[in-house]
């Protein structure tokens, strides 16, 4: 079915009538955009820096000026207000101003992840019908152009391969950039977006191959990024590291980038979140914040024993899994700075610890909800609301958090309350005070290093293999990467299996690396539950009494690439 420019916007569900009014009568909703956004901080903010990229250094009026250039030359290249395209590159300059271009269009932006490939981007493209796939050149050592034309030929609504660097007979988004053009004058003629919609899509971690894909709507999200730039102290003063990937939500929005951009600081964009990178480039600009996921966190802290504190650095902080208490308590001795927590999710809700909180919570919960417009319950196996201390399901709802996924209506009956309460699968405890620990994950999935998976897509992959009877996926708890991805792997008749063909297989099928399983134990059978079906516990329980080697977490330095 073809769904036409604007009317998908239909399948992308909204807050109910009574609901978005008061949101807007109490000025939590604001007429605003992106574009307009930019365009306000560049009227404040004028010739500050920005973002700095490398020995590149751009101002906020230069961040304007080139979006509306950028935007001039996608606008003569046919897109339009209600297009989708498939966003994947690396942290850079390009990436920001090519958002803010898109912005100023209306054009709405799938934030692929830089480890995605074929089988994600495909999906992508084709849920959404994008008419445009935007790559880097390379990435990690893959061919990504030839990547994108492999997911054109099966994503037919793909009209237009946009490349930054050698394009190959493709559309160079160098050439876009520095198109001989004089940008449009303000917002200019064309019509963009309004307040109410969709700014982007955010990618969601499913248990399943279908992507989830999060539609943040302009005046919700710019809402989320003043909220979390005032709970993390940001000013002008702020120079903020962008370690981590930018399309993720967290660096982006939480408050990232954009927080940064909201009160007139700059961006330090990193080419990879490794410590050798980031503490030279901390060291130079002066960095005051930054963020990372645990295992990156654990890793910084590890490098910091042989040269010592940051010196620039205030705050780190650390969300996408929990952090081990007994590494939160590393990171003021051996980093130099503040530990902020973060539990957060694309779909919405935010929490932080706050600056001042005292060090004990800071160690050991994830904060509180960043606006008082929250509403958070914990609820119990039976539906009802767990008194404090007790564990249960986290289930939010608020301004910023989204009321269902793009069309997906029999997923979203299930992953929302029949009051709109998203069911967020984090099982978690909430003190008297409202401050939330993460106690584990409800759903079948995997946290692998602040990666949501899907434990199924790899188990249906597998099983497509010749010499697989059956598959199962867990996860085990893992100091590094918060749980390993493991696979129980039972032989067809007569078959031997070597990790290392299974490893290459998945890697042929295209998935991201981050999903390919950290170790395979071959076993004759699989424990059973009463009814008949695999006891993903009773794995578990087998994992407990064996040690595996430790995981690669190579990618975790290259994923940024």
């Amino acid at each position: 079915m073809t769904v036409s420019a604007l009317d998908w916007q239909s399948l992308c569900p909204f807050w109910p009538a009574d609901i978005a009014r008061r949101y807007r009568t109490e000025g939590i909703w604001r007429d605003e955009t992106f574009f307009g956004f930019l365009e306000d901080a560049q009227n404040r903010f004028g010739d500050k820096p920005a973002l700095i990229e490398g020995q590149c250094s751009y101002s906020y009026r230069d961040l304007y000026a080139g979006a509306l250039i950028l935007a001039r030359s996608l606008h003569d290249l046919g897109l339009r207000r209600g297009d989708r395209v498939v966003l994947q590159l690396p942290n850079s300059i390009a990436f920001v101003e090519l958002l803010f271009a898109l912005f100023r269009l209306g054009v709405v932006p799938v934030l692929a992840l830089p480890a995605h490939r074929d089988r994600e981007i495909g999906q992508f493209a084709d849920f959404v019908q994008a008419r445009a796939c935007i790559v880097p050149e390379l990435s990690g050592g893959d061919d990504m152009v030839a990547m994108a034309d492999r997911v054109k030929a099966i994503a037919p609504s793909i009209e237009h391969i946009i490349v930054l660097g050698d394009a190959r007979g493709n559309v160079s988004l160098d050439e876009l950039r520095n198109k001989d053009t004089s940008p449009i004058t303000g917002l200019g003629p064309w019509p963009g977006p309004e307040a109410e919609d969709v700014a982007c899509f955010q990618i969601s971690g499913g248990t399943t191959g279908v992507p989830k894909l999060i539609p943040r709507r302009h005046m919700e999200y710019l809402y989320n990024i003043r909220c979390a730039a005032m709970a993390s102290n940001m000013n002008q003063n702020t120079c903020y590291l962008c370690a981590l990937p930018i399309a993720h939500n967290f660096p982006l929005a939480c408050p990232g980038v954009m927080g940064a951009l909201s009160v007139g600081g700059t961006t330090i964009m990193a080419p990879d979140p490794g410590a050798e990178t980031c503490f030279a480039l901390i060291d130079k600009h002066r960095v005051n914040i930054t963020s990372l996921v645990p295992p990156l966190a654990i890793m910084w802290i590890e490098a910091a024993f042989s040269r010592g504190p940051l010196y620039s650095l205030r705050v780190l902080q650390v969300g996408g899994a929990k952090l081990n208490p007994s590494n939160a308590r590393q990171v003021a001795p051996r980093l130099g700075c503040k530990l902020q927590q973060v539990l957060g999710m694309a779909e919405g809700l935010i929490c932080y610890t706050s600056l001042d909180d005292d060090v004990e919570l800071i160690h050991t919960t994830q904060g509180m909800p960043m606006s008082e417009w929250d509403e958070v319950r914990v609820v119990r196996e039976n539906g009802t609301e767990a008194i404090p201390g007790e564990t249960g399901e986290l289930q939010t709802r608020g301004p910023y958090t989204i009321r269902g996924y793009y069309n997906m209506p029999e997923h979203n009956a299930r992953a929302f309350s029949a009051d709109g309460f998203y069911c967020t699968g984090d099982i978690v405890a909430r003190d008297p005070h409202g401050y939330i620990s993460v106690e584990g994950r409800k759903k079948d999935q995997v946290n692998r290093g602040g990666e949501m998976i899907g434990v199924d897509e790899i188990e249906d992959l597998l099983v497509t293999h010749p010499a697989v009877l059956d598959a199962a996926v867990v996860g085990r708890p893992d100091v590094r990467v918060g749980e390993r991805l493991c696979a129980f792997v039972i032989p067809a008749p007569g078959r031997v299996l070597k990790s290392h063909e299974l490893r290459r297989e998945l890697g042929k099928a295209g998935i991201a690396g981050f999903k390919i399983p950290d170790e395979f134990i071959f076993v004759d059978a699989f424990p059973q539950t009463g009814v008949g079906k695999v006891n993903k516990r009773g794995l578990r329980d087998m994992l407990k009494a064996q040690h595996f080697g430790e995981p690669d977490t190579s990618e975790l330095v290259e994923m940024a690439g």
